[in-house]
């Protein structure tokens, strides 16, 4: 079975606002498999959040070639979700209309469109919010309109960029499981950026260590923890603590580097 995500040999520069060429990417390789799910870790700009848009087609790459389920990449792609970092909410939408945008986008009848909308608000645990407005949620709340909002399109590969790192300890525990039993029912392809090693293992299947900028693929570790899983208490079992060991291994020493550069360029 061929991958669902595939770049080989992938390069992305960006100029600058003085002129020059910044190199987020170099010669990256990275395969994610149908119904996988992988974490990407590396330090602040190794390119991260780089390599999620090549994949979505928001930018074209460089040098090499992406492909999604076996077709290259040249726009945005169909069939994928997208959750940000920031919240992507319409604040002036209702929940209700926030989550039913994506079916009337692609054609579904007004009716339709909230009838999945409630299903999926449902899914999501807001059921008795679909009148409020994203101002009166707290964080995970808003979350988990966003999870919806990509989660009702049916996508086959779901993007996401540090979505939970904005929210308390407790918040965060509860939405990582939410998005792991939603994954569960799905068949999608899942890559999600994150800083935190442990909710990195927590939740994948396959976990990614990108160098310091430009980023490449340094080394990939397979989680062999077993599912379903509850990310809390996965973290107290012995295989957990080997796993993050020999992951944290790698890691530091590019976390060092992109530490040591950011001296460097702050005391220039």
């Amino acid at each position: 079975m061929s991958p669902a995500i595939e770049l080989r040999g992938v390069t992305k520069r960006f100029l600058t606002p003085s002129g020059g060429i910044y190199t987020a990417l170099r010669d990256l390789d990275l395969a994610v498999e149908p119904g996988e799910f992988c974490a990407v870790v590396g330090p602040t700009g190794c390119g991260k959040s780089t390599t999620l848009a090549l994949i979505s087609g928001l930018e074209p790459v460089s040098e090499g070639e992406v492909e999604v389920f076996g077709k290259p990449v040249r726009g945005i792609a169909d069939g994928i979700g997208y959750v940000f970092q920031a919240d992507a909410v319409f604040p002036w939408k209702t929940v209700l209309e926030n989550v039913a945008a994506g079916p009337r986008y692609r054609g579904a009848s007004n009716r339709t469109a909230r009838e999945r909308a409630r299903d999926w608000i449902s899914r999501v645990g807001l059921s008795g919010f679909e009148d409020r407005y994203p101002y009166q949620l707290s964080g995970g709340m808003r979350k988990r309109v966003a999870l919806a909002q990509s989660l009702i399109n049916g996508p086959r590969i779901l993007l996401m960029d540090e979505p939970f790192s904005a929210l308390d300890v407790q918040t965060r525990s509860l939405m990582e499981n939410e998005l792991l039993a939603l994954w569960a029912a799905s068949s999608a392809s899942v890559v999600f950026v994150t800083h935190d090693l442990e909710e990195a293992i927590s939740l994948s299947d396959r976990v990614f260590v990108i160098t310091a900028g430009p980023g490449t693929v340094k080394a990939t570790y397979k989680v062999d923890l077993p599912r379903p899983r509850n990310v809390a208490e996965i973290r107290f079992q012995p295989r957990f603590a080997e796993i993050y060991e020999e992951i944290w291994k790698d890691l530091k020493d590019e976390v060092l580097v992109s530490y040591e550069r950011q001296k460097r360029s702050g005391a220039a």
